[in-house]
C-alpha cells in the first residue's frame, strides 16, 4: 500500500488573467449528483465582481481592437487546448451534472465544437451584421458592428460545461469582454476552463469567471454603471425581473433568459445579441 496523501485541487477565481482566491477568504461545498463532496470552490463576494469589472474594462480596448481574424485564432487555439484536456473536463462534467460517461463525451464534444463555430464566424459577423445602406443621396453610408463593452454573464444552472461555453464564446469573439457567474451547484467545470484560457493565448481580463452564489454576485453586476450589458441566461424567474429593473438604471443591453436547449445549433442569435451599429456617412464628392 502506498503512503502518500492524495493531492486535492484547490479551485480559485479567475480575474484579470489572475487565479485569486475570493477577497473574503470564503468557501463552499460542492457535491457530486449523489451529494459526495468533490471540492471547496471559492465563494465569491460582491468585491471580486467589481475586481472582475475593473479588469474586464481594462482588457476591452486591446481585445475589441484586434482583429477578427487574431480573435478567431484565439479562439480555436481555447478548443484545441479543451481537446487535449478531453478526459478531464469528461470527467468532471459527469461528476457536476450526474451524467454517463457517455453523454458527458457528448457534452464536452459539443463545447469544443462550438469554440471551432464561434472561431469561424470571428471574420464574417461583420457580413450579416453591416453592410451598405442605399441613400438619395451623394453618399456613401455604411453600417458596421461594434461590440457593445463589458457583459455580464450569469451562466446556465443546468448545462455547467456546455451551457457556459454557449454564452461565453459569442460574447467575446464579437470584441466584448466578459465577466462570467459560473453555475452555482456545479461550478468546477467553469473553473477549470479558466486553466484552459490562461494558456491559450486569451489576453488577461478578456474573459473572468466567479464561482459562488449566483443571487449575490448577479445584483452587483446588474446594477454596476461599467457594465454595459447582461446575460440573464441563469438567473431564476423569481430575480430577473429585478435585475432588468437594476440594468435600466445605466440602460445596459439585457439578454433575457428563456427555455434554452443548448444542445441544438446555436444559431447567431447570441452572436449579435451584444453587438451595435455604427453608420457612417461619407460624402462621395463630386
Amino acid at each position: 500500500m502506498s503512503d502518500r496523501l492524495s493531492v486535492f485541487k484547490t479551485y480559485k477565481l479567475y480575474v484579470g488573467g489572475k487565479f485569486p482566491r475570493s477577497e473574503s477568504g470564503r468557501v463552499y461545498e460542492v457535491t457530486d449528483s449523489k451529494g459526495a463532496w468533490l471540492a471547496n470552490a471559492p465563494l465569491a463576494s460582491r468585491k471580486d465582481a467589481r475586481d472582475a469589472v475593473v479588469a474586464a474594462r481594462k482588457a476591452f480596448g486591446g481585445w475589441s481592437g484586434a482583429t477578427a481574424y487574431n480573435r478567431g485564432q484565439i479562439l480555436y487555439r481555447i478548443a484545441e487546448m479543451l481537446e487535449g484536456r478531453r478526459d478531464q473536463f469528461i470527467a468532471e462534467v459527469a461528476d457536476a451534472e450526474g451524467l454517463s460517461k457517455s453523454k458527458a463525451t457528448a457534452q464536452v464534444d459539443a463545447a469544443i465544437d462550438r469554440w471551432v463555430w464561434y472561431a469561424g464566424w470571428s471574420d464574417k459577423v461583420a457580413q450579416i451584421a453591416g453592410g451598405a445602406n442605399p441613400v438619395a443621396g451623394p453618399y456613401f453610408n455604411l453600417s458596421s458592428p461594434e461590440p457593445t463593452g463589458v457583459v455580464a454573464v450569469l451562466a446556465p444552472q443546468e448545462s455547467s460545461f456546455l451551457g457556459l461555453v454557449s454564452v461565453i464564446a459569442p460574447a467575446i469573439v464579437t470584441g466584448n469582454t466578459v465577466i462570467a457567474v459560473a453555475s452555482e451547484d456545479s461550478p468546477l467545470p467553469a473553473l477549470s476552463l479558466a486553466e484552459v484560457l490562461a494558456t491559450s493565448d486569451l489576453p488577461g481580463g478578456v474573459v473572468n469567471i466567479l464561482s459562488g452564489r449566483t443571487a449575490e454576485l448577479a445584483a452587483p453586476l446588474a446594477a454596476h454603471q461599467d457594465v454595459n450589458a447582461i446575460d440573464l441566461a441563469g438567473a431564476d424567474a423569481g430575480s430577473a425581473k429585478d435585475l432588468e429593473t437594476a440594468a435600466a438604471d445605466n440602460l445596459k443591453r439585457v439578454l433575457r433568459p428563456g427555455t434554452t436547449d443548448w444542445t441544438a445549433d446555436p444559431g447567431t442569435d447570441r452572436l449579435l445579441a451584444f453587438l451595435e451599429t455604427k453608420t457612417v456617412w461619407h460624402p462621395m464628392g463630386v
